[in-house]
């Protein structure tokens, strides 16, 4: 059986799972393979251990918030000085019954507690995050932030400063960046930006145009009409975006179709957060070229190392 068939089992077993022994047990495994494919230099397996163990410890957690509350128990006897304290009939176990630290406890109520589509945000933000760095796997998926490919609501994440600089130069400058903040344009050097506050929809953008718009909707949608429309009507002559290569939305096309080229970002762009630190998305990226074609071969260039390019014809 191939580890990725072995992995597969073990999470349909642990959604299948009806006993805290069973999810115990699965556990307890996930922890012993997770320590001999670190000794072993096997990432890939250590880190189907580490996420198995996280889900084992979540499903723990359901089990534990689901189980009745047992009831102090009552007391016999005469006195308070010769009484003596007995557990009520059918009480449910203890932890230490059925062999649950306290801390362990914790911890995977506090997994369990999670909304399921963080939960899976958190783990695919950390897969990405192991899948591209070679220093050592970090054991806990859910220490991590949720980036805003899941529209969460949270914008405030920068774009890396390589791209800036690629776009910077195939735009010969930046006038205009609509969607930044005082943080961002540390970095994009825009000659005029727009914050949230200020509301960037609203205001007129300039002839040279960057854009990595908020991610949430439905912002992202405006941000990209407000990008056509202005294309259209001449007042923005050339723009590089950076936007999800979401190509199941409407605006995404409404956007891809003005684009003279396009650079799809090999795996996922490594956002960061206002205090430098990365995060990846679970959806992919896209590098979206607007202008003249003359500038294509010069955007080809500069965006190469990132991905693969199209033009669109």
């Amino acid at each position: 059986m191939s580890e990725l068939m072995k992995y597969n089992a073990a999470c349909r077993a642990l959604a299948e799972a009806r006993n805290v022994d069973e999810v115990k047990d699965m556990r307890d495994k996930a922890m012993a393979i997770q320590t001999y494919a670190k000794q072993a230099k096997n990432r890939e397996l250590e880190a189907d251990a580490i996420e198995i163990r996280v889900r084992a410890e979540r499903r723990l957690g359901e089990m534990l918030r689901e189980a009745p509350k047992r009831t102090t128990a009552h007391s016999t006897g005469g006195g308070s000085k010769g009484s003596k304290r007995e557990p009520l009939p059918d009480a449910p176990p203890t932890l230490a019954e059925i062999g649950v630290s306290k801390k362990l406890s914790a911890r995977a109520q506090k997994a369990a507690a999670i909304p399921q589509e963080t939960f899976e945000a958190k783990v695919a933000d950390w897969r990405e995050i192991v899948k591209e760095d070679e220093g050592a796997i970090r054991s806990d998926p859910l220490s991590s932030k949720v980036h805003v490919g899941h529209n969460s609501g949270e914008n405030e994440w920068y774009t890396p400063p390589d791209y800036i600089e690629a776009a910077s130069l195939v735009l010969g400058g930046i006038d205009c960046d609509p969607a930044s903040s005082l943080i961002a344009n540390k970095t994009v050097k825009a000659k005029t930006f727009f914050t949230a506050e200020q509301d960037g929809l609203r205001k007129k953008w300039g002839h040279r145009v960057w854009m990595n718009p908020p991610y949430a909707q439905p912002l992202i949608a405006q941000f990209c009409e407000g990008l056509a429309t202005r294309l259209e009507s001449g007042e923005v002559e050339s723009a590089i975006v950076l936007v999800n290569n979401a190509t199941d939305t409407a605006w995404f096309h409404r956007i891809l179709g003005k684009a003279a080229a396009a650079c799809f970002v090999k795996g996922r762009v490594r956002f960061l957060d206002p205090q430098g630190n990365p995060g990846a998305p679970l959806q992919g990226q896209a590098v979206l070229f607007f202008g003249a074609d003359s500038k294509i071969g010069s955007f080809s260039k500069a965006f190469a190392g990132f991905g693969v390019i199209l033009r669109h014809v």
